[in-house]
Protein backbone atom coordinates (compact mmCIF):
# COMPACT_ATOMS: atom_id res chain seq x y z
CA UNK A 1 0.00 0.00 0.00
CA UNK A 2 1.47 3.31 -1.08
CA UNK A 3 0.40 6.60 0.55
CA UNK A 4 1.75 9.84 -0.89
CA UNK A 5 1.35 13.26 0.74
CA UNK A 6 0.86 16.37 -1.41
CA UNK A 7 0.40 19.90 -0.02
CA UNK A 8 -1.77 22.51 -1.72
CA UNK A 9 -1.83 26.29 -1.39
CA UNK A 10 -3.70 29.22 -2.81
CA UNK A 11 -7.11 30.82 -2.21
CA UNK A 12 -9.02 28.04 -4.03
CA UNK A 13 -6.81 25.07 -3.20
CA UNK A 14 -9.61 23.14 -1.48
CA UNK A 15 -12.08 23.78 -4.31
CA UNK A 16 -9.52 22.62 -6.88
CA UNK A 17 -8.83 19.43 -4.95
CA UNK A 18 -12.49 18.54 -4.42
CA UNK A 19 -13.27 19.41 -8.04
CA UNK A 20 -10.57 17.00 -9.22
CA UNK A 21 -11.62 14.18 -6.88
CA UNK A 22 -15.25 14.26 -8.00
CA UNK A 23 -14.49 15.08 -11.63
CA UNK A 24 -13.94 12.70 -14.56
CA UNK A 25 -10.16 12.63 -14.12
CA UNK A 26 -7.55 13.66 -16.63
CA UNK A 27 -8.22 10.61 -18.79
CA UNK A 28 -11.80 9.81 -17.74
CA UNK A 29 -10.34 7.31 -15.29
CA UNK A 30 -12.56 8.29 -12.33
CA UNK A 31 -15.45 5.84 -11.89
CA UNK A 32 -18.29 6.44 -9.43
CA UNK A 33 -16.52 8.97 -7.14
CA UNK A 34 -18.06 8.98 -3.67
CA UNK A 35 -17.22 9.65 -0.02
CA UNK A 36 -16.19 6.62 2.09
CA UNK A 37 -15.26 8.50 5.30
CA UNK A 38 -15.11 12.04 6.69
CA UNK A 39 -14.36 14.03 9.82
CA UNK A 40 -17.96 13.93 11.07
CA UNK A 41 -19.35 10.89 9.27
CA UNK A 42 -21.98 12.81 7.31
CA UNK A 43 -20.11 15.25 5.05
CA UNK A 44 -21.85 16.28 1.79
CA UNK A 45 -21.26 13.67 -0.92
CA UNK A 46 -21.40 15.04 -4.50
CA UNK A 47 -21.32 11.49 -5.85
CA UNK A 48 -24.27 10.15 -3.87
CA UNK A 49 -26.75 13.04 -3.85
CA UNK A 50 -28.82 12.39 -6.99
CA UNK A 51 -31.51 15.00 -6.29
CA UNK A 52 -29.03 17.92 -6.29
CA UNK A 53 -26.53 19.32 -8.78
CA UNK A 54 -23.19 17.57 -7.97
CA UNK A 55 -21.31 20.83 -8.56
CA UNK A 56 -23.32 22.61 -5.88
CA UNK A 57 -22.72 19.74 -3.43
CA UNK A 58 -18.97 19.83 -4.24
CA UNK A 59 -18.92 23.58 -3.49
CA UNK A 60 -20.73 22.92 -0.20
CA UNK A 61 -18.22 20.23 0.77
CA UNK A 62 -15.26 22.45 -0.08
CA UNK A 63 -16.78 25.33 1.92
CA UNK A 64 -17.28 23.14 4.99
CA UNK A 65 -13.71 21.86 4.78
CA UNK A 66 -12.43 25.43 4.38
CA UNK A 67 -14.39 26.96 7.27
CA UNK A 68 -11.58 26.73 9.90
CA UNK A 69 -9.11 28.19 7.38
CA UNK A 70 -11.35 31.17 6.59
CA UNK A 71 -11.78 31.90 10.29
CA UNK A 72 -8.04 32.62 10.55
CA UNK A 73 -8.10 35.08 7.65
CA UNK A 74 -4.60 36.44 6.94
CA UNK A 75 -3.18 34.29 9.74
CA UNK A 76 -3.92 31.10 7.79
CA UNK A 77 -0.90 28.96 6.83
CA UNK A 78 0.60 29.10 3.34
CA UNK A 79 -0.29 25.48 2.66
CA UNK A 80 -3.95 24.88 3.48
CA UNK A 81 -4.65 21.49 1.86
CA UNK A 82 -3.24 18.08 2.84
CA UNK A 83 -3.89 15.59 0.02
CA UNK A 84 -2.95 11.93 0.42
CA UNK A 85 -3.72 9.29 -2.24
CA UNK A 86 -3.54 5.75 -0.80
CA UNK A 87 -3.15 3.00 -3.39
CA UNK A 88 -3.23 -0.79 -3.05
CA UNK A 89 -1.03 -3.10 -5.12
CA UNK A 90 -2.50 -4.58 -8.36
CA UNK A 91 -2.49 -8.09 -6.90
CA UNK A 92 -4.28 -7.05 -3.67
CA UNK A 93 -7.92 -8.06 -3.10
CA UNK A 94 -10.56 -5.41 -3.80
CA UNK A 95 -11.47 -3.71 -0.51
CA UNK A 96 -14.97 -2.60 0.40
CA UNK A 97 -15.97 1.03 1.05
CA UNK A 98 -16.13 0.24 4.77
CA UNK A 99 -12.58 -1.13 4.73
CA UNK A 100 -11.28 1.90 2.82
CA UNK A 101 -13.07 4.12 5.35
CA UNK A 102 -11.32 2.38 8.24
CA UNK A 103 -7.98 2.77 6.45
CA UNK A 104 -8.64 6.49 5.95
CA UNK A 105 -9.33 6.96 9.70
CA UNK A 106 -6.03 5.22 10.52
CA UNK A 107 -4.06 7.30 8.03
CA UNK A 108 -5.32 10.71 9.25
CA UNK A 109 -4.77 9.64 12.86
CA UNK A 110 -1.19 8.54 12.17
CA UNK A 111 -0.44 11.77 10.30
CA UNK A 112 -1.68 13.98 13.16
CA UNK A 113 -4.46 15.36 10.98
CA UNK A 114 -7.22 13.84 13.08
CA UNK A 115 -5.99 11.90 16.12
CA UNK A 116 -8.50 9.34 17.37
CA UNK A 117 -11.03 10.89 19.78
CA UNK A 118 -9.98 14.49 19.03
CA UNK A 119 -13.23 16.33 18.27
CA UNK A 120 -11.40 19.58 17.44
CA UNK A 121 -9.12 18.01 14.83
CA UNK A 122 -8.83 19.04 11.18
CA UNK A 123 -11.69 18.47 8.78
CA UNK A 124 -11.09 15.83 6.16
CA UNK A 125 -12.83 13.61 3.63
CA UNK A 126 -11.86 10.34 1.89
CA UNK A 127 -13.04 9.88 -1.70
CA UNK A 128 -13.01 6.64 -3.69
CA UNK A 129 -13.22 6.77 -7.48
CA UNK A 130 -11.48 3.50 -8.37
CA UNK A 131 -11.29 -0.02 -6.95
CA UNK A 132 -7.64 0.16 -5.92
CA UNK A 133 -7.26 3.53 -4.18
CA UNK A 134 -8.74 6.44 -2.26
CA UNK A 135 -7.82 10.12 -1.90
CA UNK A 136 -7.85 11.80 1.50
CA UNK A 137 -8.23 15.61 1.44
CA UNK A 138 -7.92 17.68 4.63
CA UNK A 139 -7.52 21.36 5.48
CA UNK A 140 -4.55 22.25 7.66
CA UNK A 141 -6.28 24.27 10.34
CA UNK A 142 -7.91 22.52 13.28
CA UNK A 143 -11.48 23.39 14.23
CA UNK A 144 -10.13 25.13 17.35
CA UNK A 145 -7.97 27.37 15.12
CA UNK A 146 -4.64 25.71 15.91
CA UNK A 147 -2.27 23.99 13.49
CA UNK A 148 -2.19 20.18 13.46
CA UNK A 149 0.83 18.43 14.99
CA UNK A 150 1.97 16.68 11.82
CA UNK A 151 5.74 16.55 12.30
CA UNK A 152 7.26 13.73 10.22
CA UNK A 153 3.81 12.85 8.90
CA UNK A 154 5.29 11.14 5.82
CA UNK A 155 7.22 8.64 7.94
CA UNK A 156 4.29 8.13 10.31
CA UNK A 157 1.90 7.43 7.43
CA UNK A 158 4.33 4.96 5.87
CA UNK A 159 4.69 3.12 9.19
CA UNK A 160 0.90 2.91 9.52
CA UNK A 161 0.63 1.65 5.93
CA UNK A 162 2.94 -1.25 6.79
CA UNK A 163 0.63 -2.16 9.70
CA UNK A 164 -2.46 -1.86 7.47
CA UNK A 165 -0.86 -4.25 4.95
CA UNK A 166 -0.41 -6.85 7.68
CA UNK A 167 -3.91 -6.36 9.12
CA UNK A 168 -5.70 -6.61 5.76
CA UNK A 169 -3.52 -9.27 4.17
CA UNK A 170 -2.19 -6.93 1.48
CA UNK A 171 1.13 -7.01 -0.30
CA UNK A 172 3.84 -6.16 2.23
CA UNK A 173 6.16 -3.37 1.12
CA UNK A 174 9.60 -2.89 2.62
CA UNK A 175 10.33 0.04 4.93
CA UNK A 176 12.53 2.67 3.30
CA UNK A 177 15.33 4.91 4.47
CA UNK A 178 14.56 8.05 2.46
CA UNK A 179 17.01 7.30 -0.34
CA UNK A 180 14.54 5.93 -2.90
CA UNK A 181 13.79 7.78 -6.12
CA UNK A 182 10.43 9.53 -6.31
CA UNK A 183 7.65 7.62 -8.03
CA UNK A 184 5.90 9.11 -11.00
CA UNK A 185 2.62 10.86 -10.28
CA UNK A 186 -0.77 9.73 -11.55
CA UNK A 187 -0.77 12.76 -13.85
CA UNK A 188 2.51 11.59 -15.41
CA UNK A 189 1.19 8.04 -15.67
CA UNK A 190 -1.95 9.01 -17.55
CA UNK A 191 -0.02 11.40 -19.77
CA UNK A 192 2.27 8.56 -20.84
CA UNK A 193 -0.78 6.34 -21.35
CA UNK A 194 -2.47 8.93 -23.59
CA UNK A 195 0.71 9.23 -25.65
CA UNK A 196 1.07 5.48 -25.98
CA UNK A 197 4.40 5.46 -24.12
CA UNK A 198 5.50 2.42 -22.14
CA UNK A 199 7.20 4.55 -19.47
CA UNK A 200 6.76 8.03 -18.06
CA UNK A 201 9.00 10.97 -18.90
CA UNK A 202 10.39 10.87 -15.36
CA UNK A 203 11.56 7.27 -15.85
CA UNK A 204 13.10 8.01 -19.26
CA UNK A 205 14.97 11.02 -17.89
CA UNK A 206 16.22 9.08 -14.87
CA UNK A 207 17.68 6.38 -17.12
CA UNK A 208 19.31 8.82 -19.56
CA UNK A 209 20.80 11.03 -16.86
CA UNK A 210 22.14 7.99 -14.99
CA UNK A 211 23.78 6.65 -18.15
CA UNK A 212 25.33 10.05 -18.87
CA UNK A 213 26.77 10.17 -15.34
CA UNK A 214 28.11 6.63 -15.74
CA UNK A 215 29.73 7.38 -19.12
CA UNK A 216 31.13 10.88 -18.60
CA UNK A 217 34.57 11.63 -17.25
CA UNK A 218 33.89 15.33 -16.60
CA UNK A 219 31.03 17.82 -16.42
CA UNK A 220 31.40 19.08 -19.99
CA UNK A 221 31.13 15.56 -21.39
CA UNK A 222 28.15 14.89 -19.13
CA UNK A 223 26.20 17.80 -20.61
CA UNK A 224 27.28 16.86 -24.14
CA UNK A 225 25.99 13.30 -23.66
CA UNK A 226 22.65 14.62 -22.41
CA UNK A 227 22.31 16.87 -25.44
CA UNK A 228 23.04 13.90 -27.71
CA UNK A 229 20.23 11.92 -26.07
CA UNK A 230 17.55 14.65 -26.49
CA UNK A 231 17.73 15.86 -22.87
CA UNK A 232 17.44 19.60 -22.25
CA UNK A 233 19.38 20.98 -19.26
CA UNK A 234 18.52 24.18 -17.40
CA UNK A 235 21.05 25.27 -14.80
CA UNK A 236 20.07 27.13 -11.64
CA UNK A 237 22.57 29.88 -10.80
CA UNK A 238 23.28 31.50 -7.46
CA UNK A 239 24.07 35.17 -6.76
CA UNK A 240 27.71 34.51 -7.66
CA UNK A 241 26.63 33.13 -11.08
CA UNK A 242 27.85 29.68 -10.08
CA UNK A 243 25.63 26.78 -11.12
CA UNK A 244 24.02 25.38 -7.96
CA UNK A 245 21.51 22.96 -9.46
CA UNK A 246 20.05 21.70 -12.70
CA UNK A 247 16.70 20.70 -14.15
CA UNK A 248 16.17 18.21 -16.94
CA UNK A 249 13.50 17.97 -19.63
CA UNK A 250 12.93 15.56 -22.48
CA UNK A 251 12.87 17.25 -25.86
CA UNK A 252 9.30 17.13 -27.17
CA UNK A 253 7.71 16.69 -23.73
CA UNK A 254 5.77 19.93 -23.17
CA UNK A 255 2.95 21.28 -21.04
CA UNK A 256 -0.30 22.89 -22.23
CA UNK A 257 1.54 26.14 -22.96
CA UNK A 258 4.08 24.33 -25.15
CA UNK A 259 6.95 24.77 -22.69
CA UNK A 260 9.30 21.91 -21.79
CA UNK A 261 8.39 20.04 -18.60
CA UNK A 262 11.44 20.21 -16.35
CA UNK A 263 12.33 17.90 -13.46
CA UNK A 264 14.97 18.79 -10.91
CA UNK A 265 17.75 16.22 -10.66
CA UNK A 266 16.98 15.46 -7.01
CA UNK A 267 13.37 14.56 -7.90
CA UNK A 268 14.61 12.07 -10.50
CA UNK A 269 16.80 10.36 -7.87
CA UNK A 270 18.62 11.52 -4.72
CA UNK A 271 22.02 10.99 -6.39
CA UNK A 272 21.13 12.99 -9.52
CA UNK A 273 21.24 16.48 -8.01
CA UNK A 274 24.02 18.63 -9.46
CA UNK A 275 26.23 18.43 -6.33
CA UNK A 276 25.89 14.62 -6.25
CA UNK A 277 26.56 14.38 -10.00
CA UNK A 278 29.70 16.47 -9.56
CA UNK A 279 30.78 14.21 -6.73
CA UNK A 280 30.38 11.17 -9.00
CA UNK A 281 32.34 12.85 -11.79
CA UNK A 282 35.04 14.14 -9.47
CA UNK A 283 38.45 12.65 -10.21
CA UNK A 284 40.94 11.67 -7.49
CA UNK A 285 43.23 14.46 -6.32
CA UNK A 286 45.99 12.14 -5.14
CA UNK A 287 47.82 11.94 -8.44
CA UNK A 288 46.27 8.79 -9.86
CA UNK A 289 45.70 8.83 -13.62
CA UNK A 290 42.17 9.46 -14.86
CA UNK A 291 42.16 6.41 -17.11
CA UNK A 292 43.00 2.81 -16.42
CA UNK A 293 46.45 1.54 -17.24
CA UNK A 294 47.18 0.58 -20.81
CA UNK A 295 45.83 -2.84 -21.53
CA UNK A 296 42.62 -4.64 -22.30
CA UNK A 297 39.75 -2.77 -20.56
CA UNK A 298 37.62 -5.93 -20.70
CA UNK A 299 40.01 -7.79 -18.43
CA UNK A 300 40.61 -4.76 -16.22
CA UNK A 301 36.87 -4.43 -15.72
CA UNK A 302 36.50 -8.18 -15.03
CA UNK A 303 39.29 -8.05 -12.46
CA UNK A 304 37.71 -5.02 -10.77
CA UNK A 305 34.26 -6.66 -10.61
CA UNK A 306 35.78 -9.90 -9.31
CA UNK A 307 37.11 -7.91 -6.33
CA UNK A 308 33.67 -6.53 -5.43
CA UNK A 309 32.54 -9.62 -3.43
CA UNK A 310 35.72 -9.39 -1.32
CA UNK A 311 35.07 -5.69 -0.63
CA UNK A 312 31.48 -6.45 0.35
CA UNK A 313 32.53 -9.28 2.64
CA UNK A 314 35.61 -7.73 4.23
CA UNK A 315 35.75 -3.99 3.43
CA UNK A 316 34.36 -1.16 5.53
CA UNK A 317 30.80 -0.05 4.80
CA UNK A 318 31.78 3.17 2.98
CA UNK A 319 34.07 1.30 0.60
CA UNK A 320 31.39 -1.35 0.05
CA UNK A 321 28.75 1.28 -0.72
CA UNK A 322 31.12 2.86 -3.23
CA UNK A 323 31.60 -0.49 -4.94
CA UNK A 324 27.81 -0.90 -5.25
CA UNK A 325 27.46 2.58 -6.75
CA UNK A 326 30.14 1.75 -9.33
CA UNK A 327 28.54 -1.63 -10.02
CA UNK A 328 25.24 0.14 -10.76
CA UNK A 329 26.97 2.57 -13.13
CA UNK A 330 28.63 -0.38 -14.89
CA UNK A 331 25.27 -2.08 -15.37
CA UNK A 332 23.87 1.13 -16.88
CA UNK A 333 26.63 1.17 -19.51
CA UNK A 334 26.63 -2.58 -20.16
CA UNK A 335 22.91 -2.40 -20.90
CA UNK A 336 23.62 0.35 -23.43
CA UNK A 337 26.22 -1.67 -25.37
CA UNK A 338 24.81 -5.18 -24.90
CA UNK A 339 23.91 -7.39 -27.88
CA UNK A 340 20.23 -7.36 -28.81
CA UNK A 341 19.45 -10.71 -27.15
CA UNK A 342 20.63 -9.54 -23.70
CA UNK A 343 19.86 -5.81 -23.83
CA UNK A 344 16.32 -5.99 -22.45
CA UNK A 345 17.32 -8.18 -19.49
CA UNK A 346 20.30 -5.98 -18.65
CA UNK A 347 18.17 -2.83 -18.87
CA UNK A 348 15.66 -4.36 -16.45
CA UNK A 349 18.52 -5.43 -14.16
CA UNK A 350 20.11 -1.97 -14.20
CA UNK A 351 16.75 -0.29 -13.53
CA UNK A 352 16.06 -2.55 -10.56
CA UNK A 353 19.61 -2.41 -9.17
CA UNK A 354 19.53 1.40 -9.25
CA UNK A 355 17.68 1.31 -5.91
CA UNK A 356 20.45 -0.87 -4.44
CA UNK A 357 23.17 1.71 -5.18
CA UNK A 358 22.02 4.19 -2.49
CA UNK A 359 21.62 3.99 1.26
CA UNK A 360 22.23 6.19 4.28
CA UNK A 361 25.87 5.05 4.20
CA UNK A 362 28.15 7.55 2.45
CA UNK A 363 29.81 5.91 -0.54
CA UNK A 364 33.59 5.96 -1.00
CA UNK A 365 33.44 6.60 -4.76
CA UNK A 366 37.21 6.90 -5.24
CA UNK A 367 37.74 3.30 -4.13
CA UNK A 368 35.92 2.06 -7.25
CA UNK A 369 37.51 4.36 -9.82
CA UNK A 370 39.27 1.50 -11.66
CA UNK A 371 35.95 -0.25 -12.22
CA UNK A 372 34.27 2.94 -13.41
CA UNK A 373 37.13 3.91 -15.75
CA UNK A 374 37.53 0.46 -17.28
CA UNK A 375 33.82 0.12 -18.08
CA UNK A 376 33.85 3.66 -19.46
CA UNK A 377 36.73 2.61 -21.71
CA UNK A 378 34.68 -0.37 -22.94
CA UNK A 379 31.72 1.89 -23.67
CA UNK A 380 33.89 4.48 -25.40
CA UNK A 381 36.39 2.35 -27.34
CA UNK A 382 34.40 -0.86 -27.93
CA UNK A 383 37.57 -3.01 -27.78
CA UNK A 384 37.58 -6.33 -29.67
CA UNK A 385 35.76 -9.18 -27.98
CA UNK A 386 36.20 -12.35 -29.97
CA UNK A 387 33.22 -14.68 -29.59
CA UNK A 388 31.67 -12.41 -26.93
CA UNK A 389 33.71 -14.26 -24.33
CA UNK A 390 34.92 -11.12 -22.53
CA UNK A 391 31.39 -9.76 -22.31
CA UNK A 392 30.22 -13.10 -20.95
CA UNK A 393 32.94 -13.22 -18.30
CA UNK A 394 32.16 -9.65 -17.23
CA UNK A 395 28.47 -10.53 -16.90
CA UNK A 396 29.33 -13.66 -14.93
CA UNK A 397 31.51 -11.66 -12.51
CA UNK A 398 28.79 -9.01 -12.21
CA UNK A 399 26.18 -11.67 -11.46
CA UNK A 400 28.33 -12.96 -8.60
CA UNK A 401 28.80 -9.41 -7.26
CA UNK A 402 25.04 -8.74 -7.39
CA UNK A 403 24.41 -11.97 -5.46
CA UNK A 404 26.85 -10.80 -2.76
CA UNK A 405 25.05 -7.44 -2.70
CA UNK A 406 21.85 -9.20 -1.56
CA UNK A 407 23.63 -10.51 1.54
CA UNK A 408 25.36 -7.16 2.23
CA UNK A 409 22.10 -5.21 2.17
CA UNK A 410 20.40 -7.88 4.30
CA UNK A 411 23.20 -7.65 6.86
CA UNK A 412 22.78 -3.87 7.02
CA UNK A 413 18.96 -4.15 7.21
CA UNK A 414 18.42 -2.28 3.94
CA UNK A 415 15.05 -3.86 3.14
CA UNK A 416 14.24 -1.93 -0.03
CA UNK A 417 17.76 -2.30 -1.40
CA UNK A 418 17.78 -6.03 -0.69
CA UNK A 419 14.44 -6.43 -2.48
CA UNK A 420 15.70 -4.41 -5.46
CA UNK A 421 18.84 -6.54 -5.73
CA UNK A 422 16.76 -9.72 -5.64
CA UNK A 423 14.61 -8.25 -8.41
CA UNK A 424 17.72 -7.62 -10.53
CA UNK A 425 19.14 -11.14 -10.08
CA UNK A 426 16.80 -13.11 -12.42
CA UNK A 427 17.42 -10.61 -15.22
CA UNK A 428 21.18 -10.87 -14.65
CA UNK A 429 20.98 -14.66 -14.70
CA UNK A 430 18.98 -14.65 -17.92
CA UNK A 431 21.38 -12.24 -19.64
CA UNK A 432 24.43 -14.18 -18.43
CA UNK A 433 23.02 -17.49 -19.66
CA UNK A 434 22.17 -16.09 -23.09
CA UNK A 435 25.60 -14.50 -23.49
CA UNK A 436 27.36 -17.68 -22.34
CA UNK A 437 25.38 -19.87 -24.73
CA UNK A 438 26.33 -17.69 -27.68
CA UNK A 439 30.00 -17.50 -26.73
CA UNK A 440 30.27 -21.24 -26.06
CA UNK A 441 28.72 -21.98 -29.46
CA UNK A 442 31.39 -19.87 -31.14
CA UNK A 443 34.18 -21.55 -29.18
CA UNK A 444 32.83 -25.05 -29.91
CA UNK A 445 32.83 -24.30 -33.63
CA UNK A 446 36.65 -24.12 -33.42
CA UNK A 447 37.11 -27.31 -31.41
CA UNK A 448 40.60 -28.80 -32.03
CA UNK A 449 41.36 -32.01 -33.91
CA UNK A 450 40.59 -35.36 -32.20
CA UNK A 451 44.27 -36.02 -31.44
CA UNK A 452 44.57 -32.68 -29.63
CA UNK A 453 41.33 -33.28 -27.81
CA UNK A 454 42.57 -36.68 -26.56
CA UNK A 455 45.74 -35.07 -25.27
CA UNK A 456 43.79 -32.34 -23.52
CA UNK A 457 41.46 -34.94 -22.02
CA UNK A 458 44.55 -36.66 -20.52
CA UNK A 459 45.49 -33.35 -18.90
CA UNK A 460 42.00 -33.06 -17.43
CA UNK A 461 42.15 -36.63 -16.09
CA UNK A 462 45.50 -35.96 -14.41
CA UNK A 463 44.49 -32.56 -13.01
CA UNK A 464 40.96 -33.40 -11.80
CA UNK A 465 40.46 -37.18 -11.64
CA UNK A 466 37.40 -36.81 -9.37
CA UNK A 467 35.63 -34.58 -11.93
CA UNK A 468 36.89 -36.06 -15.20
CA UNK A 469 33.68 -37.76 -16.31
CA UNK A 470 31.56 -34.71 -15.50
CA UNK A 471 33.91 -32.37 -17.38
CA UNK A 472 34.31 -34.50 -20.49
CA UNK A 473 30.59 -35.21 -20.78
CA UNK A 474 29.60 -31.64 -20.12
CA UNK A 475 28.09 -30.02 -23.27
CA UNK A 476 30.73 -27.28 -22.91
CA UNK A 477 33.70 -29.70 -23.22
CA UNK A 478 34.33 -28.69 -26.85
CA UNK A 479 34.50 -25.03 -25.81
CA UNK A 480 36.92 -25.86 -22.96
CA UNK A 481 39.13 -27.82 -25.36
CA UNK A 482 39.19 -24.81 -27.70
CA UNK A 483 40.11 -22.46 -24.84
CA UNK A 484 42.96 -24.73 -23.75
CA UNK A 485 44.27 -25.26 -27.29
CA UNK A 486 44.21 -21.56 -28.12
CA UNK A 487 45.94 -20.71 -24.85
CA UNK A 488 48.69 -23.20 -25.75
CA UNK A 489 49.02 -21.51 -29.14
CA UNK A 490 49.87 -18.23 -27.38
CA UNK A 491 52.59 -19.85 -25.28
CA UNK A 492 50.70 -20.97 -22.18
CA UNK A 493 50.94 -24.40 -20.58
CA UNK A 494 47.55 -26.10 -20.66
CA UNK A 495 48.37 -28.08 -17.52
CA UNK A 496 49.39 -24.95 -15.63
CA UNK A 497 46.19 -23.18 -16.70
CA UNK A 498 44.10 -26.16 -15.60
CA UNK A 499 45.84 -26.25 -12.23
CA UNK A 500 45.25 -22.54 -11.71
CA UNK A 501 41.63 -22.74 -12.86
CA UNK A 502 40.90 -25.71 -10.59
CA UNK A 503 42.54 -23.95 -7.67
CA UNK A 504 40.32 -20.88 -7.87
CA UNK A 505 37.17 -22.52 -6.49
CA UNK A 506 35.90 -26.03 -5.94
CA UNK A 507 33.82 -27.66 -8.68
CA UNK A 508 32.01 -29.87 -6.18
CA UNK A 509 28.67 -28.05 -6.40
CA UNK A 510 29.05 -26.86 -9.97
CA UNK A 511 26.37 -28.13 -12.35
CA UNK A 512 28.42 -27.49 -15.54
CA UNK A 513 32.11 -27.85 -14.62
CA UNK A 514 33.39 -27.58 -18.20
CA UNK A 515 31.53 -24.31 -18.68
CA UNK A 516 33.00 -22.89 -15.47
CA UNK A 517 36.51 -24.02 -16.40
CA UNK A 518 36.16 -22.56 -19.90
CA UNK A 519 35.74 -19.05 -18.54
CA UNK A 520 38.48 -19.48 -15.97
CA UNK A 521 40.92 -20.78 -18.60
CA UNK A 522 39.87 -18.09 -21.06
CA UNK A 523 40.46 -15.45 -18.39
CA UNK A 524 43.86 -16.84 -17.38
CA UNK A 525 44.89 -17.36 -20.99
CA UNK A 526 44.35 -13.69 -21.78
CA UNK A 527 47.31 -12.84 -19.56
CA UNK A 528 50.83 -12.71 -20.91
CA UNK A 529 52.25 -16.21 -21.18
CA UNK A 530 55.22 -16.95 -18.92
CA UNK A 531 58.59 -17.59 -20.54
CA UNK A 532 59.87 -21.19 -20.95
CA UNK A 533 62.31 -20.60 -18.07
CA UNK A 534 59.44 -19.44 -15.83
CA UNK A 535 57.36 -22.44 -16.86
CA UNK A 536 60.24 -24.78 -15.97
CA UNK A 537 60.62 -23.10 -12.59
CA UNK A 538 56.89 -23.49 -11.90
CA UNK A 539 57.07 -27.16 -12.86
CA UNK A 540 59.99 -27.73 -10.45
CA UNK A 541 58.23 -25.86 -7.63
CA UNK A 542 55.05 -27.95 -7.99
CA UNK A 543 56.95 -31.22 -8.45
CA UNK A 544 54.99 -31.87 -11.67
CA UNK A 545 56.96 -32.99 -14.69
CA UNK A 546 56.15 -32.00 -18.24
CA UNK A 547 52.87 -33.57 -19.27
CA UNK A 548 53.41 -33.44 -23.01
CA UNK A 549 55.58 -36.56 -22.81
CA UNK A 550 53.29 -38.49 -20.51
CA UNK A 551 52.18 -41.99 -21.39
CA UNK A 552 48.68 -42.17 -22.92
CA UNK A 553 45.86 -43.33 -20.70
CA UNK A 554 44.89 -46.93 -21.50
CA UNK A 555 41.89 -47.21 -23.85
CA UNK A 556 39.67 -48.87 -21.23
CA UNK A 557 39.88 -45.81 -18.99
CA UNK A 558 40.24 -43.15 -21.66
CA UNK A 559 37.56 -40.57 -20.72
CA UNK A 560 37.31 -39.06 -24.19
CA UNK A 561 34.55 -40.58 -26.38
CA UNK A 562 35.92 -42.56 -29.28
CA UNK A 563 35.68 -41.44 -32.92
CA UNK A 564 32.44 -43.39 -33.46
CA UNK A 565 30.77 -42.05 -30.32
CA UNK A 566 28.85 -38.80 -30.87
CA UNK A 567 30.33 -35.93 -28.91
CA UNK A 568 27.69 -34.32 -26.75
CA UNK A 569 27.14 -30.71 -27.71
CA UNK A 570 24.69 -28.23 -26.33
Amino acid sequence: MIPKIILGKGPRATHRTIGYLFGPGRANEHVDPHVVASWNGFAPDPGRTPHRDPRNVADQLAAQLDQPVRMLGDAAPVHTVWHCPVRAAPEDPVLTDEQWGEIAHRIVAAAGIAPQGDEEACRWVAVRHAEDHIHIAATLVRQDGRRPARDHDKRAVQREARKIEADYGLRRLNPGDGTAAKRHTSKEHFKAKRQGAATTTRQVLRLRVRRAVAAATDEAEFFALLEATEVIVRLKHGPSSDALGCNFALRGDTNEAGDPVFYSGSTLAPDLSLPKIRQSLETPTTGQPLAVRAGDPWHQAIAAVERVPHHLAHGDEHLAQGQLAALGASLDLLAAIAPADTRADLTHAATAFERATRSRITADLHSARVLRRSVQAIWRERPPDRDGAAFTMLLDATLTAVAFAVHWHRTHQHAQQEAATKQALPHMQSASTRAADTALDHLAERTPQPQTRRRLAQYVARAAPEHTDRILHDPAWDALATALAEAEATGHSATALLDQALGQRSLENTRNPARVLTWRVHRLGARTAPSPRAQAAMARSTGRGPVRGAQPIPPATNPLPGPTTPVRRR
